[in-house]
């Protein structure tokens, strides 16, 4: 039983043999593209119709702040009461919002009230994602292709984040800065409503009995608050990236070429994502998240002192090799820190803290580029790499499973484990 365990544990074919995917995967997809398309689409536009970066990325940070704050709050209510129900209203108060920003916007509104519509526009951004994980996670339970789902995912992310960002570029620079935006909250209005409508993959809503206490949030787990830390150094990369990008590419006059040096980052992103989830790794996550998270703060490390496209490409390609095997990691330990009642939540807080890990770049690297010049702006990834390394050094014991929880996990994967193995899964985590 345990060799059958093993030879199944890598390979992409057989995950997606795994009954009911398709009907959740093609829709998810669909539904999660705008998600790479609507910070930059933001700050475009606001830069186009104010002229400021500051601006543009104070706005495109309340964005990310509210949906940080309220995505988890998304995912606990997704674990109560059902994907579907949270997921519809969601959608419409989204494309309503993104809609009263694009007018407010071409309308040279005062920036307070920019800042006032984006703030229900980033709260109501659908965590489709979250709720993917959270599906891959009911039809999987342990099994050893949890991993690989996870990679899978990371790939998925990060081929819209190749598609998106180039998208919403070509989009605003080539039709209207407005356009990238629309097309945002088309999708999210479409890719939406058919996600919800796939009612047979989502997983069980765990409500409340009236005689039980209360569901733990998953942010009562430590590791959990570990990897929030870790998904907010990773955002700061997102974000200063994306801010620091665009205004380079204005300053040498060629803006068009932002969405393609963002493309190549996020394709190097995808191509580590892919080879994460081909591999049967014998070492446990906790260790590649380090190893990785390590190499991430040494790769943005020469950011700033790019001056050459080509040159800042092949930085950029590299920082992206970095990040995915990180991203897989972190959501990995996921399944074996955190209860199934609350995996939804927590895959939410993690995706948050991207987010307003990004938003928090994505102002202070508009104010530095702003004061500095184009390139100040890519110091902040290194700052935020930096930084959550530190911490994840400091506090990495609670990132490891508890031995009930991986014993469990093992035994639902194959019941004829012997021990010994068992232990060795415990001390590679």
């Amino acid at each position: 039983m345990a060799s059958a365990v093993k030879d199944s544990r890598p390979g992409y074919g057989h995950l997606l043999r795994t009954p009911g995917a398709w009907t959740f995967l093609l829709p998810g997809f669909l539904a999660r593209q705008p998600f790479a398309m609507l910070t930059i689409g933001i700050t475009l536009l606001v830069q186009s119709t104010t002229g400021s970066y500051g601006s543009a990325g104070a706005v495109t940070a309340a964005t990310g702040v509210s949906m940080a704050l309220f995505a988890p709050q998304s995912g606990k209510l997704a674990d109560r009461f059902g994907q579907r129900a949270v997921l519809l209203p969601g959608v419409l108060i989204h494309v309503a919002g993104v809609a009263a920003l694009i007018t407010l916007a071409l309308a040279h509104a005062p920036l307070w009230a920019l800042l006032a519509v984006a703030v229900p526009t980033g709260a109501s951004t659908p965590q489709v994602g979250p709720m993917v994980r959270a599906r891959w996670a009911a039809q999987l339970g342990g099994s050893p292709l949890m991993p690989t789902a996870a990679a899978f995912e990371s790939v998925t992310d990060e081929f819209t984040f190749v598609v998106g960002p180039v998208l919403a570029t070509a989009l605003c620079t080539g039709i209207h800065p407005a356009a990238g935006l629309v097309a945002e909250a088309a999708l999210t209005l479409a890719g939406g409503l058919l996600f919800a409508a796939q009612r047979r993959t989502q997983p069980p809503a765990h409500r409340t009995p009236a005689d039980d206490r209360p569901h733990a949030s998953a942010l009562s787990v430590p590791g959990v608050r570990v990897l929030i830390v870790a998904f907010l150094g990773i955002g700061t990369v997102f974000g200063g990236m994306q801010v620091s990008l665009t205004a380079f590419t204005q300053h040498i006059g060629h803006p068009g070429i932002n969405g393609v040096l963002y493309g190549i980052f996020a394709a190097g992103n995808m191509l580590a994502g892919i080879a994460c989830g081909a591999i049967a790794w014998k070492v446990g996550p906790r260790r590649r998240l380090l190893v990785a998270y390590g190499l991430l703060a040494l790769a943005t490390t020469p950011l700033w002192t790019a001056t050459a496209v080509p040159l800042l490409a092949a930085i950029g390609l590299v920082v992206g090799l970095c990040i995915a095997p990180a991203l897989i990691s972190g959501y990995t330990l996921v399944e074996s820190l955190v209860p199934a009642a609350a995996r939804t939540e927590a895959f939410t807080w993690l995706t948050g803290a991207v987010a307003l890990g990004q938003a928090a770049a994505s102002s202070a690297a508009g104010q530095l580029t702003d004061r500095f010049g184009p390139s100040a702006g890519f110091l902040v990834p290194l700052a935020g790499t930096a930084l959550a390394l530190a911490v994840l050094l400091t506090l990495r014991a609670h990132l490891a499973p508890r031995a009930s929880t991986v014993v469990s996990q093992t035994s639902a994967a194959a019941a004829g484990t012997a021990p010994e193995e068992r232990e060795r899964e415990l001390a590679s985590a």
